[in-house]
Parts: structure tokens; sequence; C-alpha cells
């Protein structure tokens, strides 16, 4: 729609869609002397299971903000600095797996999953899901990727009440009980991680020796709940997108290989990753591409409204600057559709892009307290996969990419070859 009627178009009477670099500034950033901040959609986000708000769906500003403040301390570059022990025995563990299996093709799906689930198992609940050591999802596991599918559906409901009852009626029960499922799971290992106590810089232990009793146990139970989907997910989702489009494009792949095999690999560490330019140019890209939330963050306009693009909209209206539209125009990229690394280094021929669009973690005072702990992990991961392995896509995940998506990415199996380098 963007392509044909430009940068803001009405999708609704109340709706607004908008893929500028400006438009992004107005809709998400910070309050200022001139503008209110605009808080979350309500319709476009339901609550969690036992209906205590969480940090990714509560729309009180305020609230948000005091939820934001008690969990910046687990998510701060001391704590992942503290964390990074623990998550370089799962990537290790990672490339054990690969190198027992080398004799058959890989869905790297799967052991992306695998990886960043076990991960988030121990930062949230101080204990592995033990899915790397048993090479397949658990039930908890299946009732998150369930969870997203339902949710999907949930929204319509919250659009549309009487269609929405409609649809709860015609699902099965026993997918509406995954829903419970993995809510029930968080609840349990909360409680558990709460009665044995943690000395690891896990999230708990160091969101309550900053913030004490100031979080309840049901907002407890409903943040873990959001980080086993937000914070695993979403990051071999990237993964999973990266590598496929890397062996999609042998010459990038090469380029980029050699510059992580430069390194000893003692040395692919949180504080060397970072430098290298062209595995950061790689991220940015494949973020571009293939954007794990491809959907827009939907903001309500605050009360007395605000000026969006120079024009002034009314408050209550929705409007949002959806990932994928955005960063697939060509009125914000050169060459949008095709995979370049490049254009985010200096002297490509790239200036004119207008990156400041290019959002993927959102921006402003919502912006996803996970970003680095997301950056990192993807860093070590893919590093230690290319420094390891060469990789080969096999001919069924060709057309990998083509994907149905429902608010997330329902992703296909990426079948590859490895082949250890040593």
């Amino acid at each position: 729609m963007h392509d044909t009627y430009g940068e803001v178009v009405r999708v609704g009477p109340d709706r607004l869609s908008y893929i500028s670099p400006q438009a992004c500034k107005d809709i998400y950033g910070h309050r200022t002397t001139k503008r209110l901040e605009n808080p979350k959609d309500t319709r476009s986000y339901e609550p969690e299971f036992n209906g205590a708000d969480h940090i990714i769906n509560v729309s009180d500003v305020t609230k948000h903000g005091e939820l934001r403040k008690i969990f910046t301390n687990a998510f701060s570059d001391r704590a992942l600095k503290l964390q990074e022990p623990l998550i370089n025995k799962y990537v290790d563990r990672l490339i054990e797996n690969m190198h027992r299996m080398v004799k058959q093709r890989l869905d790297m799906v799967v052991l992306y999953n695998s990886t960043t689930f076990d991960i988030m198992g121990e930062l949230a609940f101080g204990e592995s899901l033990g899915l790397l050591e048993s090479s397949e999802y658990s039930p908890w596991v299946k009732a998150v990727f369930a969870n997203i599918k339902v949710g999907a559906f949930s929204q319509v409901g919250l659009e549309y009440p009487l269609l929405g009852k409609l649809i709860r009626l015609c699902m099965p029960r026993s997918i509406l009980e995954l829903q419970k499922t993995h809510f029930q799971h968080s609840v349990d290992r909360v409680n558990r991680r709460l009665e044995k106590g943690n000395d690891q810089p896990d999230i708990w232990n160091l969101v309550l020796q900053k913030a004490g009793n100031k979080l309840s146990l049901d907002e407890m139970y409903a943040n873990s709940s959001i980080f086993m989907m937000a914070g695993t997910e979403t990051t071999a989702t990237l993964l999973s997108g990266l590598t496929y489009h890397l062996l999609k494009s042998p010459d990038k792949l090469r380029i980029l290989t050699e510059e992580i095999r430069s390194l000893p690999e003692e040395e692919l560490t949180l504080q060397n990753l970072p430098r290298l330019t062209y595995l950061s140019a790689c991220f940015e890209e494949g973020l571009r591409c293939y954007p794990p939330v491809p959907v827009a963050p939907t903001r309500e306009v605050a009360k007395g409204g605000n000026a969006i693009c120079g024009q002034w909209i009314p408050e209550k209206t929705r409007v949002a600057v959806p990932n994928w539209a955005a960063y697939r125009s060509p009125l914000n990229f050169k060459d949008p559709e095709s995979f370049i690394p490049e254009r985010w280094l200096p002297g490509t021929g790239f200036d004119s892009d207008r990156k400041d669009v290019f959002q993927p973690f959102s921006s402003g005072p919502r912006n996803c307290l996970g970003k680095n702990l997301a950056y990192h992990e993807m860093r070590i991961i893919l590093a230690k996969v290319l420094w390891h392995f060469d990789l080969q896509l096999c001919a069924e995940s060709n057309n990998w990419a083509d994907q149905k998506t429902y608010g997330l990415w329902e992703k296909p199996e990426l079948w590859v070859q490895a082949k250890p380098r040593h």
C-alpha cells in the first residue's frame, strides 16, 4: 500500500500507517515540553493469562516507567558481562551438538531455538530447559510457538469483539489449553527459582537485589512468561533469517567467514565481536531484510493530540510504523529487496538510504530492554558456528523465506549441511 499511496496511509477509520524516519521519532519518541509520550495501543496488546501487566503490554506510561526501572539492572552492560560465561556454556554446547551431527543435514531453526531457549531458561529461572541435550522441543516450547499463533487470532478479538468470540468458539480447546500450559510452566519455574535461591547473575537475582519487593508475584509470573517468548524466539528468528541470506549470497558469506576466522576462537568475546565491522553490517542487513517482528508496534496518540510528520493527529488515533513495509520501501532504501550488508558501511554508495527509519528494537522510552543481550547472543552464536563450520544450504530450503506471519514468522525447517573446518 505504501508503494502505491506514499509515506502515510489510512488503513482504518482511526488507524494511520507511516514509513518515514520522522514518523518513527514522532510516534515512538520521548516526551518533550511540546508533546506527551504516545502510550501503547490497548487494542493491540492482550493482558497476560493472569491479568497482570508485563513490560511489553502495559499501556500506562507511569507504570511502564516503573517496570522498566525495576528490570534495567538485569539487562545492563554490567549484567551482560556477568552473564557472558553462562551464555558461552550453551553456545559451546550448540557447537558440540553440530560436530556430533555433521553426517546428517541440520535444521538450524531447531538448533538456534534450542540454544536461545536454554539460555533464557537459565537467565529467567536459573535452570536450563534441556533442549540442546534432547535435540528436540519440549512440550513447553511447543506451547510457546502455539501461543504465538493463538495470540494473533486473539488480536482479532481485541479489534472486533464479536468476531473474537466466534473465533474462540471455533478454535480447538487443545489449542486454547496451550496458552494455559505456557503460562503455568512460567509460574512453576518462578516458584521453584524463588524457593531454592540462586547466586548466579540471572534476571531475578539482579532484579531482586535492586527492586526488593516492588514487583508482585503475579507480575513476576507475567514478565517471566513474556521473557520466554520475546527473549528467545525473536533472537533465533534473526539468526535463522541471516543464515539463510548468507547461504544464498556466497560472496557475502565468504567475507564474513574470513573476518570471523581472523580471530582465535578464544577471542570471540563480548568485547571483541562488536569490533568486527562486517559482522555488524550483516546483522543490520539481516534485521532489515528479515525483521523478527515484521508488523507494526502500535501506539495511541496521547491526550490532546500530537504532531506526526508535520500534521496534527487527534488523540486516540492509532498510529504505527510497520517494520517490513518501512525496511522494504524504495523511499527508504536503495535496492531494498537485495541482501547487501555493505549498505551499512561508509563509502559504499548507500549514503542516501534513510537509515533513521531502521529501528528493529523500537525506539524511545519503550525500546527493547534486552537489545544488548540479543545482539551479544546473536553475535557469539553466529560467530562460533561460522568459525567452526562451512555451511551449505540444502536444496529443499532454497525458498525458505517464503513464509506466513502471525505477528511473528512461522518458520519452516532451515536445512543445511555443515562441514567442520578442522
